[in-house]
C-alpha cells in the first residue's frame, strides 16, 4: 500500500491559495521607515516592498497577482503597479465586508512629481497597516 501525499493538509506557502479572508495577516510597516529605506537603498527597498505587499495580499485573500508576478509587472510596466496595488487592497477590504480607504484611482496621484508618489505610498501603506492591525486585534 502506498501513501498518497495529497491526502494530508496543504502546508503553508505551497502555492495553494487560501480561502477568502483565512490566510495569514501581513506585516504592518512604519511609513517613514519605508520611505527612508527606499531613499537609502536608492529604490531597492521599493522592489522588496512591492513583492511583499503583493505576496501578503495574495496569501491573505487567496486572490491577486502574488509576489513574483507583481514584481515582474513592477519591473516591466511599473505604472500598472500604481493602480494594481490599491485595487487589490480594495478587493481585500471588500471581501471582508469593509469599506476600503483606497481605490484604483489612487494611482493618479503619481501624476504629481515626488509629492504624488509620497501621498500614494502613505495612503496605500496606511490602508494596509489599518487592515492588518484591525484584523489582528479582531483575532
Amino acid at each position: 500500500m502506498g501513501t498518497n501525499i495529497s491526502d494530508g493538509p496543504v502546508p503553508p506557502g505551497s502555492g495553494e491559495p487560501a480561502a477568502q479572508g483565512s490566510g495569514p495577516l501581513g506585516t504592518p510597516r512604519n511609513i517613514l521607515a519605508c520611505i527612508g529605506l527606499t531613499i537609502i537603498t536608492l529604490g531597492i527597498y521599493a522592489v522588496v516592498w512591492v513583492w511583499r505587499t503583493h505576496e501578503e495580499i495574495k496569501r491573505r485573500s487567496g486572490n491577486g497577482v502574488g509576489g513574483w508576478l507583481g514584481l515582474v509587472i513592477y519591473l516591466v510596466i511599473s505604472p500598472v503597479t500604481l493602480f494594481l496595488i490599491p485595487h487589490e487592497i480594495k478587493q481585500m477590504y471588500t471581501r471582508e465586508g469593509e469599506t476600503s480607504p483606497v481605490g484604483v484611482w489612487l494611482g493618479l496621484w503619481n501624476l504629481l512629481p515626488l509629492i504624488g508618489q509620497i501621498v500614494w505610498f502613505v495612503k496605500v501603506q496606511r490602508a494596509l497597516n489599518h487592515f492588518w492591525e484591525s484584523h489582528a486585534a479582531a483575532g
